[in-house]
């Protein structure tokens, strides 16, 4: 017999404080998604997602269960709900360390970040998203360039999400969510040497099919193409030994992304993440330790509005707001859920994402950046005697600690005596994270931030979180490049 699922997420607080659970969550995911895809100028097949499920987390005991059912029934509640009690008992048997949750203030609420009427990802038809998709690519391979453009995969991908959040501690949030990503990857190949590059592309938005038109879409794919041929065609060998760099917001947003927001995660910092992703060069004792300049201020904030990791409450139920990573260079907050908030006994940061009805919440990104500073860009440059000005980065590499990294330059200009002169080919940043944040004196202003969309892998089994990341410009003084 079914039922109601509101009704159902109702009854497994009830059953769950029957079985004694000091906490239980009842999460309703109710997820449609879809993806257009298009490689060299063909459609490809496609996917439709439907997903609609409740996940129940319970803490009992020192232990924390977790389980979940899509078949909206009675029966499948009650043993969803005594499996996930079962499980946080058990757990809370063996722990010598015993699991508890943060206190913290409830909320209830109901909020909304959706297209606008009839541009909404769902209304919008297959046929009218592929033509799109169709259009742009024919922007690509037209270009005109010296370059071969042989291959262009294009993908939209457009979701809503429906969430409803009880705890028994008295919590219900419900919201709806709609997201817009494209991704495309191009190749550009010299005729004459063979060399290539590939540029890939990353947008993505809370909101309607209107994102297009806000990215200014096509206007930009021609513009990163053009370039992307001059890169193959034109670049000349970049300079070596000890120089400055001006880095913009795709290089930018990948150092925060990666150099600070990933050692900052409240599980990683304990350990939890060591076997699977990596560990944490940051430690708990390190919160006020100065890592950075004074130019340094790195921000994670949910609430960003049309933001494509946008959220206002957790999956905890925790009201979100900006947590600054570093502050002055300091570092000062992490990204907590209430466990490991718990466990360091502070308050949680409202970062516990789970992405699906059938994944627990656990500590992540929203859309991480730099925060800016007071200068033109122009003022960044002009006191470079020898460097490299970085637009956008081809490739990178980060060591598990989140220590030693390396980026890779794709549009990038020589700066020679103040001014910016030809293209150079795959320049390299590669230094430490306190070295490179401790060597950016200069940070530009407000109006040249910029973000780009990702999805960031954690967990096991895995969860892709949409999240933004970026930043203005920023220069970094005396980086060895060999």
């Amino acid at each position: 017999m079914t039922a109601e699922p509101i009704d159902l997420v109702e009854k497994a607080i009830e059953k769950g404080e029957k079985l004694g659970a000091q906490y239980i969550e009842a999460r309703l995911v109710d997820l449609k998604s879809n993806t257009s895809i298009l490689k060299s100028g063909v459609p490809e097949l496609g996917a439709i997602f439907r997903s609609k499920g409740i996940g129940i987390r319970v803490l009992k005991d020192g232990g924390v269960g977790f389980a979940s059912f899509n078949e909206m029934t009675k029966e499948e509640m009650n043993i969803a709900v005594t499996f996930a009690t079962k499980m946080a008992e058990a757990g809370g048997n063996r722990r010598s360390k015993k699991i508890a949750f943060s206190e913290e203030e409830i909320h209830k609420t109901t909020y909304q970040a959706i297209g606008h009427s009839g541009k909404r990802p769902l209304e919008i038809s297959p046929e009218e998203k592929i033509n799109r998709l169709i259009n742009l690519d024919k922007i690509a391979a037209e270009v005109e360039t010296d370059a071969i453009i042989p291959f262009r995969f294009f993908q939209m991908l457009d979701q809503t999400e429906k969430k409803l959040i009880i705890t028994n501690e008295g919590a219900r949030i419900e919201s709806e969510t709609d997201l817009l990503q494209l991704f495309g990857l191009i190749v550009a190949v010299n005729p004459t040497t063979g060399s290539k590059e590939q540029l890939m592309i990353q947008k993505g938005k809370a909101g309607g099919y209107e994102s297009l038109d806000f990215w200014k879409i096509e206007e930009f794919i021609e513009k990163e193409v053009t370039t992307l041929g001059k890169i193959v065609t034109e670049a000349k060998e970049a300079p070596k030994g000890t120089i400055d760099y001006v880095v913009g917001p795709n290089v930018i947003g990948i150092m925060c992304h990666e150099n600070q927001g990933h050692p900052s995660e409240g599980d990683r910092i304990l350990g939890r993440e060591g076997a699977q992703a990596g560990e944490s060069y940051l430690k708990q004792d390190m919160i006020g330790e100065k890592i950075g300049s004074d130019k340094v201020t790195i921000i994670d904030d949910p609430t960003l509005v049309g933001s494509y990791g946008y959220y206002l409450y957790d999956d905890e139920g925790i009201k979100a707001g900006p947590r600054h990573l570093l502050k002055d260079g300091i570092f000062q907050d992490m990204l907590h859920n209430r466990e490991s908030a718990a466990f360091m006994q502070t308050k949680s940061t409202a970062a516990a994402r789970a992405i699906g009805y059938n994944r627990e919440p656990i500590p992540r990104m929203a859309n991480t950046y730099l925060a800016p500073g007071d200068f033109e860009l122009g003022e960044l440059i002009e006191d470079v005697k020898l460097g490299v000005l970085m637009h956008n980065f081809t490739e990178w590499n980060i060591d598990d600690r989140r220590y030693q990294s390396k980026y890779v330059g794709l549009e990038a200009y020589l700066i020679e005596n103040g001014e910016v002169k030809h293209m150079v080919r795959r320049p390299v940043v590669e230094t430490t994270t306190p070295k490179l944040w401790g060597s950016v004196d200069a940070v530009a202003k407000k109006s040249l931030l910029e973000f780009d969309a990702a999805t960031c892998g954690k967990g096991d089994p895995m969860q892709g979180a949409p999240v933004y990341h970026g930043g203005s410009f920023m220069r970094i003084r005396n980086v060895e490049v060999r």
